[in-house]
């Protein structure tokens, strides 16, 4: 794919503007935006620590990944939709156990209800195991219910049948004629198996391709990889999912591990609000990486600013606005990752700078905390059950380095790593004089967000609230504690 202006591909730079501001004045946090109509990509913008060659987490992205690779398997014949997903799992078949077909898996209208099955939690050796743990029973075909297993389950058959990592598989059937990175991943579930649900580690350009390549239904530079039957129906609507009836993002139907979306478009969604939409009608695709775990409205926002300002105004081509494009290209070319953006300075700070506060029992297990500060960055010390810890945080910016806690899942999820620290940014703020206000962000392989709100009664007694949205880490990071100055 090739470059142009958002002037050649029928929108004006103004335009393309204002949809970023509009994500910015969400205060959402954005890694990387990409558009592009036809061959063109007309609009690319990574937001700093984050640039083109970074290998993003994916989320539930992955799932349409998994379908396209069912989908070779089954123009190959090693599989058939119409299959019950036992055939491929004999060892686990005894009376009542799961086995719908790979059509309904793939529609997410399965025989059980599996989505609140944590497998972070039961499962130490082998994730497949989990599946056939009984959960709620349905009749299948009858109701959707999103089933993040189901497709981790279809992944494995996928490797089951092909004796392959599903992507490296997709890569040998479609992904290295396209241009994707030959050097993309995923992780693995305990078991041996890819995540296939989840753990896609692609570009941001990467995505662009795949989505390009399933608008195009399975063709790419006049040759047809994977037969357009197979595509049309798991971009259609193959059931309906808007129990309620409201207009939202995720209630225009599924398809085959895709979603659909207004106007006759389809989405490809991942937790923390990746998404790539592509757009039949106008033959336009927008990618988006971030990560917004904690914020409930994250997908609303970016659709309505995608709606609002983006698609109702793609046409025929435009004269060049040189001053629209000069306002987009320095806009573009100095994001930074999302910061706290309230006050940086309080004169309380000079009350309890380098004091240190003994805490009560609390869930966190932290024995004591303290806090210094010196111009627009503040530390953050305590000691919790792994010892001494410090987190480096900005006033008006990040601070990057490592999360001090030590031990979380690398290449294999929930397996614990010894000396394995996740990359973060910190920033902070005082959202009241005497309220200070910490935000950590992970970004690593794993993604997640931390919440540390410091209330102080006056210099002498505090309390804190940390929240996180992440998968099974920062679990220790949950929870109120009160402390006192000793």
């Amino acid at each position: 794919m090739k470059h142009c202006t958002p002037e050649q591909a029928g929108i004006s730079s103004a335009h393309v503007a204002a949809f970023v501001k509009k994500l910015e004045d969400f205060h959402l946090s954005t890694h990387s935006i990409l558009m592009a109509r036809g061959d063109d990509i007309f609009f690319e913008c990574y937001y700093a620590p984050f640039h083109k060659d970074f290998k993003h987490r994916m989320y539930s992205v992955s799932k349409s990944f998994v379908s396209v690779a069912i989908g070779f398997c089954e123009q190959e014949g090693l599989l058939s939709l119409d299959d019950p997903m036992l055939k491929y799992f004999p060892e686990y078949a005894v009376e009542g156990a799961p086995n719908a077909t790979l059509r309904e898996m793939l529609m997410m209208e399965t025989a059980e209800e599996t989505m609140v099955k944590n497998w972070f939690q039961t499962v130490e050796d082998d994730r497949v195991a989990c599946y056939f743990k009984p959960y709620v029973k349905k009749y299948p075909h009858t109701l959707f219910s999103y089933d993040s297993s189901g497709s981790y389950m279809l992944g494995v058959i996928v490797e089951r049948v092909t004796g392959k990592p599903f992507l490296a598989y997709l890569q040998e059937k479609v992904l290295n004629g396209i241009g994707f990175s030959k050097d993309a991943y995923c992780l693995q579930a305990p078991g041996g198996y890819s995540w296939g649900d989840s753990g896609v580690m692609c570009t941001a350009r990467d995505l662009m391709l795949f989505a390009r390549f399933v608008l195009n239904k399975g063709s790419w530079q006049g040759k047809q990889y994977l037969n357009r039957a197979y595509l049309e129906a798991a971009t259609s609507m193959q059931v309906s999912n808007g129990d309620y009836g409201f207009a939202a993002h995720d209630a225009n139907g599924y398809g085959y591990q895709f979603w659909g979306a207004p106007e006759g478009c389809f989405s490809m969604l991942g937790m923390g609000n990746q998404v790539a939409l592509c757009d039949p009608t106008r033959d336009f695709i927008f990618v988006i990486n971030s990560d917004n775990q904690g914020n409930d409205h994250g997908y609303e926002q970016i659709f309505f600013a995608l709606y609002e300002e983006i698609i109702p105004h793609l046409g025929k081509p435009l004269l060049p606005d040189a001053k629209a494009a000069e306002c987009l290209a320095a806009l573009s070319a100095d994001r930074k990752l999302f910061y706290l953006p309230g006050a940086e300075h309080s004169n309380f700070t000079e009350l309890i700078d380098g004091k240190v506060y003994w805490c009560e029992e609390n869930p966190m297990g932290i024995e004591w905390l303290q806090l210094t500060f010196e111009r627009d960055e503040g530390v953050l010390h305590y000691k919790n059950a792994q010892g001494e810890k410090a987190i480096c945080f900005g006033f008006g910016k990040n601070v990057f380095g490592k999360f001090p806690e030590q031990g979380y899942a690398d290449l294999v999820g929930t397996v614990f790593e010894k000396g394995h620290y996740y990359d973060c940014a910190a920033s902070a703020d005082w959202v009241e004089p005497q309220k200070l206000r910490i935000r950590v962000q992970i970004i690593d392989k794993y993604f997640g967000n931390l919440a540390i709100v410091i209330g102080f009664r006056d210099a002498e007694r505090l309390s804190v609230r940390m929240r996180k949205k992440a998968e099974d880490f920062l679990d220790k990071y949950s929870g109120i504690l009160n402390a006192t100055l000793q």
